[in-house]
């Protein structure tokens, strides 16, 4: 019966009605891919760029950092000679390693610093690298997460149950961006 009344209503239509639905179906895929998640996690993946562990360097403190993960690790410690070992480490995941340690004592204040230890990394990552900046932009509205099967706090977890605070503050980088860029147009 549908059938029928399509063709029908195409024929009365001279042929509106096909190219309106046709319309409406790209609207909706359109719509169904703006709105999708972005996932990253892996550096062999879409949008690896957002992992802490991509090799984007940034200058924080007065010092140069191989990755964000590098600077993120250090500030876990007060000890000056150990933060440069993490500095200096020659990629992200002796950085991680480093970091994780326990044979260094942690900062007395490490759980509640450190969101914004990240938020200031990562924001730096992309004020820093402007290719970066484009790329996060390009996800309009998406949420973004990190799929880390093993990560809870900073990632999704193995079920999605986790909290994804690092997904968030991405989110909260690209917001803050583009408020600069509207200031920016209305100045």
């Amino acid at each position: 019966m549908l059938h029928n009344f399509d063709r029908k209503t195409q024929e009365a239509s001279g042929g509106a009605f096909r190219h309106h639905s046709l319309l409406a179906f790209w609207f909706v895929l359109a719509n169904f891919f703006y709105y999708m998640t972005i996932y990253f996690y892996s550096q062999n993946q879409a949008y690896s760029e957002f992992s802490n562990f991509a090799p984007f360097g940034i200058e924080l403190d007065g010092q140069w950092w191989r990755t964000t993960e590098h600077y993120f690790q250090a500030q876990k410690f007060l000890d000056k000679a150990y933060q440069e070992k993490i500095r200096l480490a020659p990629d992200p995941k002796t950085a991680a390693n480093l970091g994780r340690s326990r044979a260094v004592p942690l900062r007395e204040d490490w759980e509640e610093v450190k969101d914004d230890v990240m938020r200031r990394a990562v924001l730096k990552k992309f004020q820093t690298h402007p290719q970066l900046k484009a790329l996060l932009i390009s996800t309009g509205d998406q949420e973004i997460v990190e799929n880390a099967a093993g990560d809870y706090y900073w990632g999704c977890g193995a079920d999605g149950s986790g909290k994804n605070m690092l997904g968030k503050i991405l989110q909260e980088v690209r917001a803050q961006i583009l408020s600069c860029y509207s200031k920016e147009s209305f100045a």
